[in-house]
């Protein structure tokens, strides 16, 4: 099967007069993060770090400043945004569901946790509700074997997770 294209030329990127990479974030960049590389454009990585932090994913025209104040080609900024999974190129929700599918986790009954999380959200994994509320996202592994199974939801570690206290931990989230 061939390699289907985007027309890129007729692409229209979707564009906000205010830069993402505003001169505060640029001179925080300048000072903090571009000193400890050997050229600017080994600093792609902690650059979209810091354009995500702030703006919560990384919209095509945050990816194209980036590549203009690295000296980067935006091809190369986009092929690395979208080679790492802790990158969002789409907007998440206001809470981000991580669930642990290792073996552990796995063995622990992560699948009916799962499913119980889809059922309830009515959402798969990679996708967020209607409401912006919540992005569900499966994860290799949260170094929490012991207490599996175990899910993320943001940077709030939940351990010995079962089907009867997710509707807790989801109801709890404002």
């Amino acid at each position: 099967m061939a390699w289907i294209t985007k027309n890129s030329g007729t692409m229209q990127i979707e564009t906000r007069e205010e830069p993402y990479l505003d001169d505060e974030l640029k001179a925080e960049i300048e000072a903090n993060i571009i000193p400890r590389y050997p050229d600017r454009r080994a600093a792609t990585l902690p650059t979209l770090h810091a354009v995500q932090h702030k703006v919560g994913w990384l919209p095509t025209q945050a990816l194209k400043e980036i590549a203009d104040f690295l000296g980067s080609a935006p091809s190369e900024v986009m092929d690395t945004a979208t080679f790492y999974e802790e990158y969002w190129l789409k907007p998440k929700g206001k809470y981000v569901i991580w669930l642990c599918q290792s073996i552990s986790c796995e063995l622990m009954g992560r699948d009916t946790i799962m499913s119980k999380i889809k059922a309830k959200l009515n959402i798969e994994p990679g996708e967020t509700t209607e409401d912006g509320k919540f992005t569900l996202m499966n994860v290799e592994c949260l170094g929490s074997c012991g207490t599996a199974p175990c899910g993320l939801v943001n940077e709030k570690l939940h351990e010995n997770m079962t089907v009867d206290n997710i509707d807790q931990i989801l109801d709890s989230l404002e």
